[in-house]
């Protein structure tokens, strides 16, 4: 599995705090190794965000992203109330 970035990503990703960025590195190290973890969560979106999967970052903190084949590509980070409004 290969993943990737989004720009929208980066830029929400570099405004993060510095313990939420460590917090996702964990967490995308966990996906790796089992994307299905219980401790991630992931699950798909409806709606507007139907087609995107979501993984828990911290209580509160999602990382969005779709899977193309075997490549991963992260959308979103944020806040559940940023990510979902």
């Amino acid at each position: 599995m290969k993943i990737k970035y989004s720009k929208a990503f980066k830029k929400q990703y570099a405004k993060t705090p510095k313990k939420i960025r460590q917090a996702f590195k964990n967490r995308r190290n966990l996906f790796l190794k089992d994307s299905y973890n219980h401790v991630l969560n992931n699950h798909k979106l409806s709606g507007k965000l139907k087609g995107y999967r979501s993984i828990n970052i911290t209580g509160d903190w999602r990382a969005l992203y779709f899977q193309f084949k075997d490549i991963v590509i992260f959308e979103a980070i944020g806040t559940h109330g940023q990510l979902y409004r």
